[in-house]
């Protein structure tokens, strides 16, 4: 009897797909969603906009031309200058690729706590369960905003790495809670069973087996919280609680370009532009994601044909 357990359950542990099958079944399906791909492709052109337009033109984010002051877009400045006789396009280029770094930072940051914090109080219950979920309805009590509006001017000389972890210190307690229900009825599954009576260690455990099966959900967690990284980023450093000049981000550009946007609009729209098509871009790759990586996502979508049947239909005869 005990042989037939061991192998029954070195089955159950084997039909586990292998994360290099897992990766190529949800690259499939990302390649099959057009509007994960459109996404992507979005968010490509985002980032290479980011990272190589410093270098496609001569100006210096923070570099004043005195003799252009306030100008409208042209062949020197492409999205103009401002009243200093900034650069815009060298600004706007710089601050998306401040928030993006910030943005992907916090998602990282906050999901992987999140996953890590809700599994281990989700599997092992008893006072590790009572001592964490404390922690997180702790931290649920202290309105976010108000705390990193107070704490961000004392760490000016931090620099924005510690922006970065205040918001992701406060932005995992809801995802993890989501985490630890989730693991509370996946430790009772016969995988996860199974797993354990073949000596497989927790931490192994919760890798393997608990972990995949909440992945759709920390997927499309993170790239909400990388949307929601980013709008928070340039909400506080709209405030100015943010990052900090002469560094600008796309808060800190809208924030100088609200007064005068009806008057000079190169100023506001192209960074809000930007934020916004980020934010969308960021959304469809998160939906794409969420049906790749979810086995009952496409469930349904492609009903099979019912068979005609050959067989002749009889007539009455009266």
């Amino acid at each position: 009897m005990s042989a037939e357990l061991t192998s029954v359950a070195q089955q159950l542990v084997d039909e586990t797909p292998a994360p290099r099958g897992r990766l190529r079944l949800a690259a499939a399906r990302v390649a099959g969603s057009r509007g994960a791909l459109a996404g992507l492709v979005v968010l490509a052109l985002l980032f290479l906009l980011a990272f190589v337009g410093p270098y496609l033109t001569p100006w210096d984010y923070a570099a004043p031309d005195y003799g252009s002051l306030r100008q409208p877009p042209s062949g020197t400045h492409w999205f103009g200058t401002n009243g200093l006789g900034q650069d815009v396009f060298a600004q706007t280029v710089r601050g998306l690729q401040k928030s993006l770094v910030i943005g992907l930072l916090v998602a990282v940051l906050s999901t992987g706590l999140a996953s890590l914090v809700g599994a281990c109080a989700g599997y092992f219950g008893g006072w590790t369960d009572r001592v964490l979920t404390f922690l997180v309805d702790l931290l649920l009590i202290f309105p976010a905003f108000l705390v990193i509006a107070v704490l961000s001017p004392r760490l000016r000389g931090s620099g924005w790495i510690a922006f970065v972890l205040l918001l992701a210190v406060f932005n995992w307690m809801v995802t993890a809670r989501v985490v630890r229900s989730m693991t509370r009825s996946l430790r009772e599954r016969e995988f996860v069973a199974a797993a354990r009576y073949m000596g497989v260690g927790p931490f192994r455990i919760i890798w393997r087996h608990v972990l995949p099966n909440v992945s759709s959900f920390l997927i499309i967690d993170a790239t909400v919280t990388v949307g929601g990284a980013v709008m928070s980023e340039a909400a506080l450093s709209y405030f100015g609680f943010g990052v900090r000049p002469p560094d600008v981000s796309l808060g800190t550009l809208l924030a100088a370009g609200a007064a005068d946007a009806p008057v000079f609009p190169w100023l506001f729209y192209f960074a809000a532009g930007l934020l916004v098509l980020f934010v969308l871009a960021v959304n469809l790759v998160g939906d794409g994601l969420r049906d790749a990586l979810d086995p009952t996502a496409a469930a349904g979508r492609h009903r099979p044909r019912r068979r005609r049947s050959t067989t002749p239909e009889r007539r009455s005869t009266p």
